[in-house]
């Protein structure tokens, strides 16, 4: 619902903009990565003794494992929390990959100084791989318990009604722990002329806010700059909607004119060197993959023999890079004729927008409806990967009719080669055309090889929760 600014105050959980119960919630969350971080440090450095023998220092080492608390707490990964309303560490892995690093280095200066000798390099490869391990594993289940153990993060919508709404199914369909109590209208990016600063800051301590949400209606910022800092002084967070990056994505870079700040945007697709790093990666993943997995699919093969009469593998056209139509492979989970089928189906369609889903397809077969439900029918794909037609992640390969309502610039998101998963796969719920092009796009705006491979890892996850419903 939309509520009018309060004009009275209410100090119920903020006093002089001092919000006491989210300080406290931060500062547990913080002790709590702390401590896991601590704890990685002195289980990998004791592992490795343990694990070289005689040849690994005295345990008064262990007195130098503080030091990772120390990088971790300069490189600010105990205060970015505070800025996100999804907390996950696999964003963070690339920085925790360099620090423990750092870490592992530092130990070897350490060490020497409780009269011990030095490292050896497979003590200093040992510690900083398990350092690593331990870590990601540590703070993952610190952010869970502190989760667990925190109330919901209560967040405040300032902005245009469309924009709120949509934030609010965002947040539904997210693995945040927040919720939106209350929008309110925004005027040309400014307050309504019978609202002040004072009564957005009544507003915020009656509804108990943790977190100000602003949805910019224009691009003008000195509203929004104005409301930003009354929203500061309340003593909450503050995140801001930027309507830009739903265009550029948020592979930018922040440049500095003389004290003028200016985001460098990059351009658009792939060069060369990418490609083929991203080739080599589809190729040497794939590989792996289809050794692991034989037993398996030579399983499913045999159970679609069985389950019903037909081919294994079905072959359907899709829309691939720049275009090109290429032959997808799955193995079968439909009848034979369901293709004849979808035409006295379509009333049937939940989705629309040019596309074509049922919850409950008649068409599918008993060991098509598993196959589905743990996406093993996706696995023939593999070869698609090998001779290039896909790519292990990328853009949705759109059937024919489906690439007929993607028009203009939109058609962009063909620059990549197609994907086994992608962005848009991982979300957790159906997404329109409308909005799924403009994932695809932004994943090709802002690709790199980090961000595959947590699309893969978020791939897995998903599909072992959508395997256990």
């Amino acid at each position: 619902m939309t509520l009018p600014l309060a004009r009275h105050t209410h100090t119920d959980g903020a006093v002089d903009g001092a919000n006491f119960s989210l300080l406290r919630r931060e500062s547990n969350r913080r002790r709590l990565l702390a401590g896991a971080d601590l704890l990685a440090a002195v289980t990998a450095f004791v592992v490795t003794m343990l694990a070289f023998g005689a040849d690994a220092p005295h345990v008064s080492a262990l007195l130098g494992t503080p030091l990772v608390v120390l990088l971790f707490k300069v490189a600010g990964l105990y205060d970015r929390d505070q800025m996100r309303l999804v907390h996950s560490t696999l964003e963070e892995a690339p920085s925790l990959l360099q620090l423990t690093g750092l870490f592992a280095l530092g130990t070897t200066l350490v060490v020497p100084s409780f009269g011990q000798h030095g490292l050896t390099s497979g003590q200093i490869a040992s510690l900083w791989l398990l350092s690593f391990v331990l870590t990601v594993g540590g703070r993952s289940v610190a952010r869970f318990i502190a989760g667990k153990t925190s109330p919901v993060e209560r967040c405040l919508v300032i902005g245009e009604q469309e924009m709120a709404d949509r934030f609010r199914d965002k947040l539904r369909s997210s693995h945040a722990r927040a919720d939106v109590v209350a929008t309110l209208p925004l005027v040309n990016n400014e307050f309504d002329e019978w609202s002040t600063p004072e009564s957005l800051r009544g507003m915020i301590q009656n509804l108990r806010v943790d977190r100000v949400i602003i949805a910019p209606t224009t691009t003008d910022g000195s509203g929004v700059a104005e409301l930003i800092r009354a929203a500061k002084a309340a003593g909450v967070r503050v995140s801001v909607l930027p309507r830009l990056f739903e265009v550029v994505g948020s592979a930018v870079e922040f440049d500095d004119v003389d004290g003028l700040t200016m985001l460098g945007v990059r351009s658009f697709g792939l060069s060369r060197s990418s490609r083929a790093l991203k080739r080599g990666f589809d190729l040497l993943l794939t590989s792996l993959g289809l050794i692991a997995v034989a037993p398996i699919l030579a399983l499913v093969a045999i159970a679609i023999k069985l389950d019903s009469k037909g081919p294994v593998l079905f072959r359907q056209t899709r829309v691939g890079r720049d275009g090109r139509h290429f032959g997808i492979y799955k193995f079968r989970s439909m009848v034979v004729d369901a293709e004849q089928q979808k035409d006295r189906l379509r009333d049937l369609n939940e989705v629309g927008d040019g596309m074509f889903k049922i919850a409950r397809d008649p068409r599918v077969t008993r060991v098509g409806d598993i196959l589905r439900k743990t996406s093993l029918d996706e696995m023939p794909q593999l070869l698609n990967v090998i001779r290039g037609e896909m790519s292990l992640v990328g853009p949705r390969p759109l059937v024919t009719d489906e690439d007929e309502q993607v028009v203009g610039l939109d058609r962009s998101r063909l620059h990549l080669t197609p994907g086994m998963t992608g962005p848009w796969q991982v979300l957790g719920s159906r997404v329109p055309m409308r909005e799924m092009v403009a994932i695809d796009y932004l994943y090709v705006a802002n690709w790199s090889l980090w961000a595959d491979m947590k699309l893969l890892l978020r791939t897995v996850r998903h599909v072992a929760r959508r395997g256990n419903v």
